[in-house]
């Protein structure tokens, strides 16, 4: 069934063209990837489906009575409220009949007319159904397991929003929308601000959801868990491909060696009768002019082929190291780091190799960042030491891009730097990740995201340093600079640390893993699936671990203590059980009071009526306290 339908829509701001002639038809419960290069008209797309922008010709189509949920970056969240209190309001109709159904069950004991007792029992089972139906009796644990799904921890519950930070936020809107469950979910980047864990849920919960996904995202194993179809625009046009992402690129390179091969083709053709019009006219006769003018005619009949995207910007940059280091790069022993009271981690212990390229993970605020400078001697550490190597030069990539001079222009922050260069030296260069003419002269303050993290990539491919620690390299790049740098990466001689919540270049890039937590730091000697792997193994048999130093008393009670923990769980889990099983059976009774209140030989006879009425008061009352009791036993086991 077709929910939503765009048909040769076009649209231009001002004489730029963004989308020209876009078709497509998504069908109910289609999940759909959308892609395209930085400026492909992508967030655009979006907005004409919402009505925030006009289109200039075209027709869209929409199905009656669907619902579109848009996650924007900038909506309006009431600053006093707390996390919780502004996720409540996606539930205010709800909350507004739970109300109606309590005033209603004070109506019903009161009165004394039986007409009015019909009235009310039918307007009563009606608002109960329906009550039932939206869950009426769990939106609170909803809200809760989507807020801890986003990464929240029940600490912050409360938090008002105005101490929120701009990621934060961001995952307030996207909880509100996931909790709304339109029929159509447009999402634009949701992965940002969320860390591995959060983004790994944000995929189930996709995977699972019953409407229609239309996902704008870079991060391109999010887009191979979540969709079965993708979207490219491209040329300002829009191509389908019948599968993920992975599918896409394999689909993508074959259509693109065949194109190519088309627009050579054309192009060799195009040049010889070119030639062939250049000889007529050589020769002067009127005959030959007329064949000349002839051929000119059907050349510029020609239906013309786009030059390929890649093939326009086939662009390749190298990480060169200028020196060759020792085998052994770095050597940390038990570090620690705290803010005030704070403790960010303790006892890490690594080494680093020549050639290892290591992925650096962890949850947010654990301190990857800071382990970092901590390398770098920019940071202290409290305990520990960080020994380098022998010819080991130090080359940072910084997330937030505080290297840069916003002062300087384009083109002297790497002439500055490199005053041996010429001018075209330095404009090759910069070309090469694509700043071209003009461009080279924007101040620094003016580019966006995505040009900042080229220019800094630029300036640590010059330092042609052999050790690169590399800070969420992928961030604000489109997904073809991605796969420029990680071949880069891949083909580079040196050594590389980097943090990224990229799980696709992690795998493309990295041969070992270190997972940073508060008690240390484990390594796992393949890359980011490999870890992932490792991970779900150990968890299930993960031992207790005991210190080769304890004394035998020790080990004795520690074996206790985990015994008694074992119990204590085994209890809980007993009791969490019979607590269900008190809720399914008051549940059951409740379903059968309200099938008796629409029964004609009760709510016909006041005295039953009430009687039923009274019971049912007490079962919801009881229930309450029951749920209060089962959210209590799910938060203690998270």
């Amino acid at each position: 069934m077709i929910i939503l339908s765009c048909n040769h829509i076009s649209k231009a701001f001002g004489i730029d063209t963004i989308l020209n002639n876009i078709s497509f038809s998504i069908n109910k419960g289609e999940k759909i990837g959308l892609v395209g290069t930085n400026g492909a008209g992508k967030s655009t797309l979006f907005k004409i489906i919402t009505g925030k922008h006009s289109y200039d010709s075209g027709e869209l189509y929409l199905s009656k009575n669907i619902s579109i949920g848009y996650l924007e970056q900038h909506t309006d969240l009431s600053n006093q409220n707390s996390i919780f209190d502004e996720i409540l309001q996606v539930f205010e109709d709800l909350i507004k009949l739970e109300a109606e159904l309590r005033n209603l069950e004070q109506d019903i004991s009161a009165t004394s007319s039986d007409s009015k007792l019909q009235i009310l029992m039918d307007t009563y089972a009606l608002k109960s159904e329906e009550f039932q139906k939206k869950n009426g009796y769990g939106y609170s644990s909803e809200i809760k397991g989507v807020l801890r799904g986003l990464g929240f921890n029940e600490d912050e519950f409360h938090k008002p929003i105005y101490q929120l930070s701009g990621g934060q936020k961001t995952r307030v809107r996207l909880g509100k929308l996931l909790l709304r469950k339109p029929d159509i979910l447009l999402l634009d980047e949701p992965t940002n601000h969320l860390d591995m864990d959060a983004t790994e849920w944000l995929e189930s919960f996709l995977k699972s959801y019953n409407g229609t996904i239309l996902l704008i995202s870079h991060d391109r194993y999010f887009l191979d868990q979540v969709v079965e179809k993708m979207y490219e625009i491209e040329n300002k046009e829009l191509i389908t491909y019948n599968g993920n992402y992975t599918y896409y690129t394999q689909k993508k390179e074959v259509l693109f060696h065949q194109r190519q091969k088309e627009y050579l083709a054309q192009q060799k053709e195009v040049e010889k009768q070119e030639e062939i019009i250049r000889r007529f006219k050589q020769h002067g006769t009127e005959k030959l002019a007329k064949r000349a003018r002839s051929r000119e005619k059907k050349v510029d009949s020609i239906e013309r082929i786009e030059k390929p995207l890649q093939f326009q910007k086939n662009t390749k940059i190298r990480f060169e190291t200028q020196i060759k280091s020792g085998n052994d790069i770095l050597k940390a022993n038990n570090l620690s780091k705290s803010f005030d009271i704070h403790l960010l981690f303790k006892n890490v212990n690594f080494e680093i190799y020549k050639g290892e390229k290591i992925g650096l993970i962890g949850p947010n605020g654990i301190g990857k960042s800071t382990l970092l400078k901590m390398i770098l001697e920019n940071i202290s550490y409290d305990t520990g030491s960080i020994v380098l190597g022998h010819n080991v030069e130090v080359g940072y990539f910084d997330q937030e891009q505080s290297e840069l001079n916003l002062k300087n222009t384009v083109i002297d922050e790497i002439w500055h730097e490199h005053i041996h260069f010429t001018q075209t030296q330095v404009r090759t260069l910069l070309g090469s990740f694509l700043f071209i003419d003009e461009e080279v002269f924007k101040e620094i303050s003016a580019l966006s995201g995505g040009e900042k993290s080229k220019l800094s990539l630029l300036k640590l491919m010059l330092s042609k340093s052999n050790f690169l620690l590399m800070d969420e390299p992928t961030n604000h790049l489109d997904i073809v600079s991605k796969e420029v740098l990680e071949e880069a990466l891949t083909n580079y001689d040196g050594t590389i640390l980097v943090i990224s919540h990229d799980r696709y270049f992690l795998n493309k890039v990295t041969n070992k893993t270190f997972d940073l937590s508060p008690d240390g730091l484990e390594t796992y000697l393949g890359n980011y699936a490999y870890y992932q792997e490792k991970k779900n193994m150990f968890e299930e048999t993960k031992p207790l671990p005991i210190e080769s130093t304890q004394t035998k008393t020790q080990v004795k009670d520690a074996r206790r203590k985990e015994k008694e923990k074992q119990l204590q769980e085994r209890k809980s889990k007993k009791q969490l059980q019979e607590l269900e099983q008190k809720i399914a059976s008051l549940e059951e009774q409740m379903n059968d009071l309200q099938d008796l209140m629409c029964k004609e030989e009760i709510y016909s006879n006041p005295e039953k009526s009430k009687e039923i009425n009274t019971q049912s008061a007490t079962l919801k009352q009881d229930l309450d306290i029951l749920y209060e009791q089962w959210e209590n036993f799910s938060d203690d086991s998270l």
